[in-house]
């Protein structure tokens, strides 16, 4: 049993390999970044190494998430791949010049990606198998009470601030916003934990995830361990992918967007998986407990990290969505409330959520 394990950690060797790769010979391998095949190649194998790590750190979170039960294994997952934002963030921009709008890019990329793009196809994969599917009406209101509120303040507000010019915040509001951020996610914790903690599960959710549990060989510590190890190439070689990204969006004219675009994907992938697992094996609960969980994270912590990131640096950060985005963020915010407001989905509300990430997509390209 404990040779089956290893087995199924093999990339963990690629990871390790890759991060000596690059600290051995990082000047050589990203020496000559102008050569657009070379450029491809290196982004390619970065952004490979760090997707399969992560791949790896929400399994391990999963297995966790299994013995935990909900909404605590959720919460695990969650905030497992918020890290993972964070620090591909973080680092891109600290070592980025040309990209002042990369934190509010991914965060209304991971918006629009989970949103719209996976909770549309979680609700169609769902729908067409189960016709309708229902999920626990009280937990679904938490997410979105929490979620347009933060959403709002941090990527609205700026758009009407009169402190400071363009869709910018100052130094106070910023960290006001942080605070308040820190503060609306501590307190959803505290009732997704503690005091209505059954808002966050439906039926026999919990029965299922001590099932699949039971089949792990695995150890709590054992996949706590791996889940650690995972997470120290994913950031080194988040610090690495700031050169070939930065350079594939200053040199080649590509849209500003398309940076923040490539972290939302390679942070909302993992949780993708697990989204669509769940809602087609009709535990739609869970599935929304991943995606609206993994934006409520996303927005309630990732921006208050990026905001301390942003001074500590010296580098300010435009935050306020402008133009179609505007209206697409308003749009997302007002469809989803409509989605998750009976209790009951099909494949009709996740057609509605497909075509407007689209648009979105359409938009990066054709705004």
């Amino acid at each position: 049993m404990p040779a089956r394990l290893l087995r199924q950690d093999k990339f963990l060797a690629v990871g390790i390999a890759t991060a000596l790769a690059f600290f051995l010979g990082g000047p050589r391998l990203l020496g000559d970044l102008s050569q657009p095949l070379w450029l491809l190649f290196v982004f390619a194998w970065l952004f490979l190494a760090i997707l399969g790590s992560a791949l790896a750190v929400v399994r391990h979170a999963d297995h966790l998430a299994q013995r935990l039960g909900e909404p605590y294994g959720t919460l695990i997952l969650t905030l497992s791949v918020t890290a993972i934002e964070a620090v591909a963030i973080s680092s891109v921009m600290v070592h980025s010049g040309h990209q002042p709008t990369l934190v509010r890019d991914t965060l209304f990329a991971v918006i629009m990606l989970l949103l719209n793009g996976l909770v549309g196809v979680s609700l169609l994969v769902g729908g067409w198998r189960h016709r309708e599917q229902s999920y626990n009406l009280q937990g679904a209101n938490a997410y979105l009470g929490v979620i347009i509120p933060i959403a709002m303040m941090s990527l609205i507000l700026p758009d009407f601030t009169q402190t400071t010019p363009g869709p910018t915040l100052s130094v106070t509001q910023e960290s006001v916003l942080a605070l308040m951020s820190l503060g609306l996610y501590g307190a959803f914790l505290a009732i997704q934990t503690g005091r209505h903690r059954g808002f966050f599960t439906f039926e026999n959710d919990d029965a299922a995830g001590a099932k699949a549990a039971a089949g792990d060989a695995g150890s709590p510590w054992y996949h706590a361990l791996l889940l650690i190890a995972y997470m120290v190439p994913i950031v080194y070689l988040a610090e690495l992918l700031a050169d070939p990204l930065d350079y594939m969006t200053s040199s080649w004219g590509a849209p500003a967007a398309i940076g923040g675009v490539l972290i939302a994907i390679l942070v909302a992938t993992p949780e993708a998986i697990g989204a669509i697992r769940a809602a087609a094996a009709n535990h739609l609960q869970r599935s929304v407990n991943i995606l609206l969980g993994s934006v409520l994270s996303t927005i309630g912590l990732t921006i208050p990290v990026m905001l301390v990131v942003s001074q500590v640096s010296g580098r300010r950060i435009v935050l306020g969505v402008e133009h179609a985005n505007f209206v697409m963020l308003l749009l997302t915010l007002f469809l989803s409330v409509v989605t998750f407001g009976s209790g009951r989905t099909n494949v009709l509300q996740g057609f509605v959520h497909l075509l407007l990430f689209v648009s979105y997509f359409l938009l990066i390209f054709q705004g």
